[in-house]
C-alpha cells in the first residue's frame, strides 16, 4: 500500500467481516473494504483505530498471498484493545497502514528457517509460515518452536496440529505450566532449541516475543554460532503516529515504528545487552 506520509496520518474506514476468540484473552478480526487495498508484507502492522476512543499498533496475521482481508490478532490488555474485543461483525473500525519493516523471507531462500515465537509473538510470525509454506521448495530445513503460559493461552491450536502433520515441517510446542489434559512439553521456549538439529552457519531465525524470551533465546542461538546478522527480531512498542515523528518508540538512535518492528539483532545488540530485563 503505497500512500504518501499524510495520507498514512489519516484513518480509513474498514468494516469487520468477522471475530473469533483465539484464548480467554486474544481474537481475531477480519476487516474489509471496498476501497483500499490489502497489500503488505510479512512482519508489518497497523494502526488500529476506534472512533472516539483511541488507537492501537497491532501486527498483520494473515497470509501477505493475495490476501482480501486485514487479519490481525489482539490481545485485550488496554482500554482501546478491550473496546475491539466487544465489538461485532458489521462494525466499523479505523485504519492506519501497513507500517514498518518485514521478515527478509527472499533473503532466506536457499537456507535453513528456524521461527520461534513466545505468545501472542506468533501473530507477526504466521504471514511468515504461510509464505515460507507456499514456496516450501525454496527453502530447507524449517522449524517452528512455539512457547505458551498454558495449553488455554495457545494461539491457531487446529493450524499448528495441520502444520505440526507435514513431514517438511519441524514443529515443537512448549507451556510454562502443564495440567492433566496436556500431554506436551512444558518448560520455557529455549528449551525447545536442542530438540531441532541445523547446519548453524546455515540457518536464519526469525523471532518475536516478550523481550525476557528473546534475550534467553538470542543467547542460547549465539552459543550455538549463529551469525548476530542472521537472527532477526520483532519489537514490540507503544507507538502512537507510526510514521516516526512523536518518539515514543525510540530505542537509541532507531524508531521501531518506522526503522522496524523487524531488527537484525546486530541492529539491537546494544539494546539487549545492556537492558536489565
Amino acid at each position: 500500500m503505497e500512500t504518501n506520509n499524510f495520507d498514512k496520518i489519516l484513518p480509513k474506514p474498514f468494516i469487520v467481516k468477522k471475530f473469533k476468540k483465539e484464548t480467554h484473552d486474544t481474537f481475531t478480526i477480519d476487516l474489509i473494504s471496498k476501497s483500499s487495498k490489502f497489500d503488505f508484507k510479512p512482519g508489518q502492522f497497523n494502526m488500529l483505530y476506534l472512533f472516539g476512543i483511541g488507537e492501537v499498533p497491532v501486527s498483520i496475521s494473515g497470509n501477505a498471498q493475495n490476501a482480501k482481508t486485514f487479519i490481525h490478532t489482539i490481545r485485550s490488555v488496554g482500554t482501546v484493545t478491550k473496546k475491539i474485543s466487544k465489538i461485532k461483525s458489521g462494525s466499523v473500525i479505523g485504519v492506519r497502514g501497513p507500517f514498518g519493516s518485514h521478515w527478509p523471507i527472499e533473503e532466506a531462500k536457499g537456507k535453513n528457517i528456524l521461527i520461534i515465537a513466545g505468545g501472542i509473538g506468533l501473530a507477526p510470525l504466521r504471514p511468515v509460515i504461510y509464505n515460507i509454506l507456499d514456496q516450501r521448495k525454496s527453502f530447507n530445513k524449517v522449524a517452528l518452536l512455539y512457547g505458551a503460559r498454558s495449553m488455554n493461552d495457545i494461539l491457531y491450536y487446529k493450524e499448528l496440529e495441520t502444520w505440526r502433520a507435514k513431514l517438511d515441517f519441524d514443529l515443537h510446542v512448549t507451556v510454562d505450566r502443564g495440567d492433566k489434559n496436556w500431554r506436551g512439553e512444558v518448560g520455557v521456549v529455549t528449551t525447545l532449541i536442542k530438540k531441532i538439529s541445523m547446519d548453524w552457519n546455515n540457518t536464519i531465525a526469525f523471532i518475536c516475543g516478550p523481550e525476557i524470551m528473546m534475550r534467553f533465546v538470542l543467547e542460547e542461538l549465539l552459543d550455538l554460532g549463529m551469525k548476530e546478522n542472521e537472527i532477526y527480531i520483532s519489537m514490540e512498542r507503544n507507538m502512537k503516529c507510526a510514521v516516526g515523528i512523536c518518539g515514543h518508540c525510540q530505542i537509541g538512535k532507531e524508531f521501531v515504528c518506522k526503522d522496524g518492528p523487524v531488527f537484525k539483532f546486530s541492529r539491537m545488540k546494544d539494546y539487549f545487552l545492556k537492558r536489565e530485563l
